[in-house]
């Protein structure tokens, strides 16, 4: 089980996993055959009630449009055929969008895309592991479902000495767009204001290509989302280690378009529902990632 308490972002996708995989090889690492998500899909039965609440803008089609990053494993990520999305958080929104009498369709995109995807309308819902903070709720609703933190991983043994308190001078890889890269922007000010060497910050379009960077020693480490780099680290089969403690605890949240509030409401509604039913708590521990699970979903959350 994976210890999870704030973060977005970041892991393996198929590419990460490829390069990932190719570097084990050489170093003769067997293959790690224990696989979270592994066994039948949740399902979540259709509440009427909820579905008659749906605005007919979303319901027309039978579909709600989905935006994702699929690099971020175990979240979201591309399956063995290099085309469905898989993982906790498309499972779990599965349920939801079920709930509500919809299918969820999903499309891939750059992360820091996502948002102003749905402030535009090309999707009607951003799924992806977005940490909720005020900056994001300025445009877009949030609905909470999860809860994650953020934690540093570097290679087996950590080579490269990477103290998460004191990485003045370090190589570290983090995904464009994501809370982590403004809390390391923050470590390599303080840095500097010391009078130390700044943090040389490598930015990575997919969270698999940071992870990558790490394995091959380009980087010294990387900070991501808890359940992230837990996965990223289990699947490297030992030549990756957590390193420090999980902080900064915050809810995942949804989004929704700020004029689709009473969308947003329905959507929150819909998670208190599948936490009712126990489809929420079999999604999640699935996917070993139980330990994020929250009891109340809320809209838009001050804290």
């Amino acid at each position: 089980m994976f210890l999870i308490s704030g973060g977005r972002r970041a892991a393996l996708g198929v590419t990460g996993a490829a390069l990932l995989a190719l570097s084990l090889a050489g170093c003769g690492e067997k293959e790690n055959t224990e696989q979270p998500g592994a066994g039948p899909s949740v399902t979540a039965a259709a509440d009427s009630a909820l579905a008659a609440k749906v605005p007919d803008a979303i319901k027309a089609d039978g579909v709600i449009k989905v935006g994702t990053d699929s690099t971020y494993a175990p979240a979201e990520f591309l399956d063995a055929d290099g085309k469905t999305v898989v993982g906790f958080d498309i499972e779990l929104f599965n349920a939801v969008a079920q709930k509500l009498g919809l299918k969820a369709e999903y499309e891939s995109a750059p992360f820091d895309a996502i948002l102003p995807g749905v402030d535009s309308g090309k999707y009607e819902v951003g799924v992806s592991s977005f940490t909720i903070n005020a900056e994001r709720m300025k445009t877009v609703n949030m609905v909470s479902y999860f809860s994650a933190g953020t934690q540093w991983a570097t290679k087996s043994g950590n080579p490269a000495k990477v103290d998460p308190e004191n990485a003045c001078g370090k190589k570290i890889a983090v995904q464009v767009g994501t809370v982590q890269l403004d809390d390391i922007t923050a470590r390599s000010k303080k840095c500097t204001d010391a009078g130390k060497p700044a943090i040389t910050i490598d930015q990575y379009q997919a969270q698999s290509d940071a992870t990558a960077a790490v394995v091959s020693g380009k980087d010294d480490a990387m900070l991501a989302d808890s359940p992230v780099g837990a996965y990223a680290v289990k699947q490297s089969n030992g030549q990756l280690e957590l390193l420090g403690d999980i902080y900064e605890s915050a809810p995942y949240g949804y989004a929704v378009k700020k004029d689709q509030a009473a969308f947003a409401e329905v959507l929150k509604e819909a998670v208190t529902a599948v936490i009712a039913d126990g489809t929420y708590q079999g999604a999640l521990k699935k996917w070993g990632v139980e330990g994020g699970a929250i009891t109340t979903p809320a809209l838009n959350p001050t804290s």
